[in-house]
């Protein structure tokens, strides 16, 4: 069977047991596409030296870059060990490329504490500018619940349920999840509703569509100005990283973040875990057996 044919089986093995994006689906037929190419000669029959050689060739690409090449690699040779197209699983061989995830940037309490003050203060009043409003609950959905600039600019109108306990957020891969909805927020929410247009499907329309990321992140860094933060300390991912991050300082599980933020898996979640390092050397101290043995 010819790669061409081999690779679209893997592909709707990946898409109809494993539930793979679109995005992820088309990322993986490059890079096996590109590797069938390479080694010229068929890629299922391709030896780990063969793999080594292509992998050398990738050096050049970040570490990220070439480390999804290779997964890509391996998920497919075990596809065709399983399929019995082959014995062996060539790619196993191959070492990983070191890749080292950046540690995200965070807010302070302060921080914080003055960009609500400050939306706070501009939605006050018994006649507010709409605008105000909708800084003040696109404030609390980034900081209160966690969600991407993407998934928070594009909720549709529908999106509330449960009374105004959750919201239904469509995240990566097409993939929808419930998300806490605080008491704050659907406050917030309960004064946007009425201001919204009359038949307009989404929460925060602009125009014909819905407010773009690039707008979002505009306004959140003249609202930091205004506050007197750094603006050029504020974006929606600083805030869903603050909004992780405070939450596990305040001792928040680890399983529960991760279904918040809609990770798919979890290690992605534990890059939030360095910030805490205190609270658990701390943590340790006061209630580890071993604390008690000097009292």
């Amino acid at each position: 069977m010819s790669d061409a044919a081999l690779i679209d089986r893997f592909l709707e093995m990946m898409a109809a047991e494993r539930g793979a994006s679109r995005n992820t689906l088309a990322a993986y037929r490059r890079d096996l596409v590109q590797a069938a190419e390479w080694v010229r000669g068929p890629l299922a029959g391709a030896d780990a030296a063969a793999l080594r050689g292509l992998m050398a060739e990738y050096r050049t690409l970040a570490a990220s870059s070439a480390a999804r090449k290779l997964s890509a690699l391996r998920q497919f040779f075990a596809f065709l060990l399983d399929e019995g197209e082959r014995v062996d699983n060539p790619a196993l061989d191959i070492a990983r490329p070191a890749t080292r995830r950046p540690l995200p940037r965070i807010l302070t309490h302060d921080n914080v504490d003055r960009l609500f003050a400050q939306a706070g203060e501009e939605a006050d009043g018994a006649a507010p500018p709409a605008s105000a409003v909708r800084m003040l609950l696109l404030l609390e959905l980034l900081y209160g619940s966690g969600l991407r600039a993407s998934e928070l600019v594009s909720l549709p109108r529908r999106a509330v349920a449960g009374g105004r306990d959750y919201l239904i957020v469509r995240g990566k891969g097409d993939k929808d999840r419930l998300v806490p909805l605080s008491a704050r927020a659907g406050a917030a929410l309960d004064r946007w509703l009425p201001l919204v247009a009359e038949g307009s499907p989404w929460l925060f329309p602009s125009g014909k569509a819905h407010l773009s990321r690039v707008r979002l992140f505009q306004m959140l860094r003249e609202l930091a100005a205004r506050a007197g933060v750094d603006p050029a300390a504020v974006s929606p991912h600083v805030l869903r990283h603050a909004f992780a991050t405070h939450l596990l300082e305040g001792g928040a599980d680890l399983r529960a973040l991760q279904l918040m933020l809609g990770h798919a898996d979890i290690a992605t979640t534990e890059i939030y875990t360095h910030v805490d390092s205190r609270r658990l050397v701390e943590l340790v101290n006061r209630r580890h057996p071993l604390a008690r043995i000097d009292e």
